[in-house]
């Protein structure tokens, strides 16, 4: 029977299926991947094997031809595990192959498309830079034509992927550049692949609170020669094409804080019910059930409203921003706070990786912040609904 998590018998299916996947090969891996700030590729490639690299392409590019509704499916199992290796299958699957499916034309699609819905080629998209962000025009990264080439000048920063082990480079992105005044709004979107002259990696970030087992690399673009055909639709219209792929970059993200919310529900649940205080089960006493209950509430109302979007989300057309924003604005700070408190229910485990509890805390964080700040998604969400004047 059909619901709002599984709209068809194909999406109910294709949770048993990453599931199943997730329990057997992600979860095993990820306390040691989170601790060497690696990625794991192979384990990677394997999701190529299953179709979700491609979860959104068209079928006749290799991809499985899915909904939004898929995608959120796939990010909510695969984060319950191992966030750190769900990011860096976003940043492929839909900042990449998605956006390309949706933005470029046949000859890209099938040129580039088939290589990385196998995951013969890891992909990512380059937006941010070192002081641009969620100030997107603020970029500085310019791309002028000469010729029957693009010749591109700039940093990208903070870019998922972009080093997919140590000093390697990832195989293929698709980079936002300026090829119009720099205080302008003409913005284009290019295709460029590990091997491109000037095209090179710069630093590997290390250290960070959460996120590990994605990896996380300093683009660079010295006089990168980038061939005219690798443009990726009307040449200064890109912000069309980055607002479309936001959508859907923002759901999935929000899925991801449902799958870590998830599974912190699930182990504080199973914590309190078997450890005892004072001769009772902690879930015997009011703070913690305050904790257990509120945690699973807010769960399932976010997991509600991210589902609701995901089933009117058209992939290629525009629409819903608002409420793309709203889902990923309520389920991130959501998760970091139901991984908070699962980390005051197990007391002294929940601060070791033990219970997984510490780490998916420390993923949660990053998702207040990256695919748009909180702060980006209320401004963008007040100015929406002022010009909406009836919400309902």
């Amino acid at each position: 029977m059909a619901d709002l998590f599984n709209p068809t018998d194909e999406h109910k299916q294709l949770r048993e299926m990453v599931r199943a996947f997730t329990e057997r090969e992600v979860d095993p891996q990820a306390e040691a991947f989170d601790r060497s700030e690696e990625f794991n590729i192979e384990l990677f490639r394997k999701l190529g094997d299953l179709g979700l690299l491609g979860i959104t392409a068209p079928t006749e590019f290799g991809g499985s031809g899915m909904d939004a509704s898929a995608a959120v499916i796939a990010h909510e199992e695969l984060s319950a595990a191992d966030p750190g290796f769900c990011l860096a299958y976003l940043a492929h699957s839909m900042l990449f192959v998605n956006n390309l499916a949706v933005n470029g034309d046949d000859a890209q699609r099938a040129r580039f498309l088939p290589d990385a819905c196998s995951g013969k080629a890891i992909g990512g998209m380059c937006m941010s830079e070192p002081d641009a962000g969620t100030d997107v025009l603020g970029m500085r990264t310019t791309a002028v034509k000469e010729g029957d080439e693009y010749i591109l000048n700039g940093q990208k920063m903070w870019i998922t992927n972009g080093a997919i082990a140590a000093g390697e480079l990832g195989d293929i992105f698709l980079v936002y550049a300026k090829t119009g005044p720099s205080d302008g709004r003409e913005v284009s979107l290019f295709v460029v692949e590990k091997g491109t002259p000037g095209f090179s990696l710069g630093q590997k970030i290390h250290n960070k609170l959460g996120m590990r087992a994605s990896t996380t690399a300093e683009l660079v673009f010295d006089h990168c020669r980038v061939p005219a055909e690798n443009l990726v639709g009307t040449p200064g219209k890109a912000l069309k094409s980055m607002m479309r792929n936001l959508a859907i970059e923002r759901l999935t993200l929000a899925a991801m804080s449902l799958g870590i919310a998830r599974r912190c529900v699930e182990v504080m649940n199973r914590y309190a019910t078997e450890r005892t205080s004072f001769g009772k089960p902690l879930n015997r006493f009011g703070q913690i059930q305050r904790h257990i209950a509120e945690s699973y509430a807010e769960y399932m109302a976010g997991r509600s409203y991210v589902y609701n979007v995901a089933g009117q989300l058209d992939l290629g057309a525009f629409g819903h921003r608002i409420d793309s924003d709203g889902a990923k604005l309520y389920c991130s700070t959501m998760a970091k706070n139901v991984s908070d408190r699962a980390i005051q229910v197990l007391g002294g485990y929940g601060y070791v990786g033990e219970y997984q509890v510490e780490r998916l805390w420390r993923d949660a964080k990053l998702l207040e912040i990256g695919g748009g700040t909180i702060e980006a998604h209320q401004k963008n969400m007040t100015r929406d609904l002022s010009q909406l004047g009836q919400i309902l």
